[in-house]
């Protein structure tokens, strides 16, 4: 039974629907903070503070050196980890939850085209249909008046935002990707709100909101779903290829649409429960998809020779 449920589900899918559980849970503790006049960059602030002493007492814990190998990828992928998160963080507090979450999920298109470009991955042809199915999706959830009135009903700049932090974040899934090869992954988690946390305090300057006791215990728990997807992340990255791994992740489009509707009162059209039938049928083709060509070997050899076209260029 073990050995069946691993085929069906393997180990980086299970990191990855827990780090979409932990990041869908922290998207609607930001929103509702936000709601109660708290900047975003103490926000993020706060989920660093929280972040770092978790990790640092993981790495404590484990017995491990704190400062890594590779210090250089390190900074940077804390850098591009504070540029994401914030611009992830901007776009929820000013979109819908769910239409601010489905934009975040591009970035399986940057990873897939990035892991061939710098760390030589095969990208799958069911990861493939997985993106073409997901991206006519977001069309869809993202823009379903362009089909009426040829205008988005969301505003573009926050729009714009969002996809910088799917791109930025893509970014920082292969350097973690590539620092998985020399780091523990606490130690590469720890990095993450170690440069966060003084720039965003920095950033804050004048502009602190002192918060009251309820706020300050939520802005607490969003340190600690940021750290529990975080992991799941993390851990994802290192036992499943890039451009596959993340696609796991569309699960929190669905978390996200749930939570908006319980928490915001933001009822989906028919246009997101269209796009997210469209998303949710890439994620079973990706997670499936593989097992079902082996059975095909027509589908097999048609993949086989994508495979060897892709990694031409």
């Amino acid at each position: 039974m073990t050995t069946s449920n691993e085929s069906l589900i393997p180990l980086g899918a299970r990191f990855m629907l827990l780090s979409a559980l932990g990041f869908a849970l922290m998207s609607s503790t930001v929103k509702y903070v936000s709601q109660v006049g708290i900047p975003v960059f103490e926000i993020v602030a706060a989920r660093a503070a929280v972040s770092l002493i978790i990790s640092y007492l993981d790495i404590k814990r484990k017995g491990i050196p704190v400062w890594g190998n590779n210090k250089p990828l390190l900074v940077v992928r804390g850098i591009m980890g504070t540029i994401g998160l914030s611009c992830v963080y901007y776009a929820v507090t000013t979109l819908p939850l769910a239409e601010a979450t489905i934009l975040q999920y591009t970035n399986p298109v940057f990873t897939a085209v990035l892991a061939v470009m710098f760390l030589k991955e095969r990208v799958q042809l069911s990861t493939m249909v997985c993106i073409v199915l997901s991206i006519m999706g977001l069309f869809f959830i993202v823009n379903p008046t362009t089909l009426t009135t040829g205008a988005s009903h969301l505003p573009l700049y926050s729009v714009m935002i969002a996809l910088i932090g799917a791109f930025v974040s893509a970014i920082s899934y292969i350097i973690v990707k590539k620092l998985s090869n020399t780091e523990d992954s606490s130690v590469i988690i720890f990095y993450f709100p170690l440069i966060t946390l003084p720039l965003s305090l920095i950033i804050i300057a004048d502009n602190f909101v002192v918060p009251d006791l309820p706020t300050t215990i939520c802005l607490v728990f969003v340190g600690i779903f940021t750290q529990v997807g975080q992991v799941g992340l993390t851990k994802a990255m290192q036992t499943q290829a890039a451009g596959k791994a993340t696609a796991y992740s569309y699960v929190q489009i669905v978390l996200s649409i749930i939570l908006g509707f319980i928490i915001f009162k933001e009822v989906p059209s028919i246009w997101t429960y269209i796009g997210g039938v469209l998303i949710i049928s890439g994620a079973v083709v990706n997670l499936f998809g593989s097992n079902i060509l082996k059975k095909n070997q027509t589908n097999n050899d048609l993949n086989q020779n994508w495979e060897v076209n892709i990694n031409r260029f």
